[in-house]
């Protein structure tokens, strides 16, 4: 507890506390408008990050996280369009209570649910980060390698409609990982002799192309067409306290099931939230009302989707594998910032565990009174202009390309993969598997040289430790698992 005391005070400083307040109002208002991601919200902060210490860069990055997870449900419940992909359950029932002029009391419920979600979710990550962290300490090359893999077979589950197109994509990122001077050999491989790329592609501009420039791409095509608006006048704010003891009953059970969810790498917002909202309308006794406006229907997906923030930092923190298509681009933000996870990252840099650990339990009453206190507002956030937006989002991701090596080459990265991107999404290319093959490639490659060196250049040694081999089997499952699930769907898609 006196260590969580000390991260309390480092948060507080007013030097610090600053940095989370507007990591929590960026992430809402990156949230609430449609087309703008928490993974491109995450990028823009990027460039900086890295005129802050670590554990200020990473409660920044928190608070991002978290305020663009519960800011989709403000766009989702007031012009039925989710902020975020996580939030599209929210619109079943949001929107409908938004119609019946109760948008105010929506967004209300969605707010007590989030706060209570993240809250829920962070005392868990307290509490199983350490003792996940202790156990990872065993781990060798060997156990790296194969955990790597199991990281590598969440590009099943991040894919989109098509697994074969995310199996392109994923393995194009490896392709470009591959390129510059490999760190075992000092062998240059597909750089052709030019200076630049004897280094590889440098992962910021990468990152802020194939998000964030892509997406503006995407979303310029929008231009010109008619976006839906609230004009009603939002009116009551909170629950009945008979309407929020019934809530209670399915807020917490939802929190528990986004967390547990969350911890699972491949499955993200999305299927917490609908589980959810599955469960919540199973369990109910009036469940007829659900998708015309019932307050649970809010609360339950909204509960889930905020208690998958701190269950999806538990694999990310004491493994190095990211959970969904956010925690991914956390990955590579953390590895830019110089704090690379894992287990010796709680051993060697406990201060900076802890200041994340309460930065993520202060960002979630933040959201709590930010949202309360912003319920009026938000009908005026989203009708921020297009032609005032992007190109403002534009020059940031220029202006970030840039600084890390004050380097016109940068940018020009940042365009090429910005390009990359726009293609991928226009032909139904999903850009999360080249991220995780971006970032994860290189770290198999190297925890495999380093198997290979030690056992001189014994292969068998790759499948003798029990941990290996529990890592290749989940891997298996998780491929099999996700298979399965596109099958379904599809089963699904022709009965329709």
């Amino acid at each position: 507890m006196s260590a969580l005391a000390d991260g309390l005070v480092y948060v507080l400083n007013p030097s610090h506390f600053p940095f989370l307040l507007i990591g929590v109002m960026g992430g809402i208002v990156v949230g609430a408008l449609p087309g703008l991601t928490g993974s491109v919200g995450i990028i823009l902060l990027l460039p900086f990050l890295f005129y802050l210490e670590p554990a200020t860069s990473l409660i920044m990055l928190s608070g991002m996280f978290c305020g663009a997870i519960y800011g989709g449900s403000i766009s989702a419940i007031l012009i039925s369009t989710p902020g975020t992909p996580s939030a599209a359950a929210t619109v079943l029932d949001g929107y409908p209570l938004a119609q019946r002029g109760e948008a105010g009391k929506a967004i209300g419920v969605a707010t007590i649910a989030s706060t209570t979600g993240g809250v829920i979710s962070t005392l868990c990550m307290i509490f199983i980060s350490p003792q996940l962290a202790k156990f990872a300490l065993k781990f060798g090359p060997e156990e790296y390698f194969a955990l790597m893999v199991f990281g590598l077979t969440v590009i099943a589950s991040v894919s989109g409609a098509s697994l074969v197109k995310g199996l392109i994509s994923g393995f194009f990122g490896l392709l470009i990982a591959s390129i510059g001077i490999d760190e075992l050999t000092g062998y240059a491989r597909f750089s052709f002799n030019i200076p630049n790329l004897m280094t590889g592609f440098p992962m910021l501009p990468v990152l802020i192309g194939l998000f964030a420039i892509s997406q503006i791409f995407i979303e310029l095509g929008n231009v010109g067409k008619d976006l839906k608006r609230y004009n009603q006048k939002i009116r009551g704010v909170f629950p009945t306290w008979k309407e929020f003891k019934r809530l209670i009953t399915v807020i917490i059970p939802s929190s528990f099931l986004g967390t547990f969810i969350g911890i699972i790498p491949g499955t993200g917002g999305t299927i917490a939230s609908f589980m959810a909202y599955n469960e919540a309308k199973r369990l109910s006794k009036d469940s007829e009302s659900f998708g015309k406006g019932n307050l649970a229907g809010v609360a339950a997906p909204e509960a889930a989707n905020n208690g998958t923030t701190g269950g999806a930092m538990v694999p990310l923190l004491t493994l190095g594998i990211p959970g969904d298509v956010i925690t991914a681009v956390m990955l590579g933000a953390l590895l830019l910032i110089g704090v690379r996870p894992g287990p010796l990252l709680f051993k060697q840099n406990p201060q900076i565990i802890n200041a994340l650990f309460v930065g993520f339990m202060l960002a979630q009453f933040l959201i709590l009174a930010l949202g309360l206190a912003s319920v009026r507002i938000f009908p005026r956030v989203l009708k921020v202009p297009i032609s005032l937006l992007f190109p403002v989002i534009f020059t940031l991701c220029f202006l970030g390309s840039f600084t890390l090596n004050n380097s016109i080459y940068d940018m020009l990265v940042a365009l090429l993969f910005g390009v990359i991107g726009y293609f991928m999404r226009k032909h139904g290319f999903a850009v999360a598997p080249m991220i995780l093959g971006v970032i994860l490639g290189p770290l198999a490659e190297r925890e495999l040289g380093k198997a290979l060196i030690i056992s001189h250049g014994n292969w068998v040694t790759l499948v003798r430790s029990p941990i290996a081999l529990f890592f290749y089997g989940i891997s298996i499952l998780s491929v099999t698992y996700s298979l399965m699930r596109m099958r379904s769907s599809r089963k699904k898609a022709k009965a329709r």
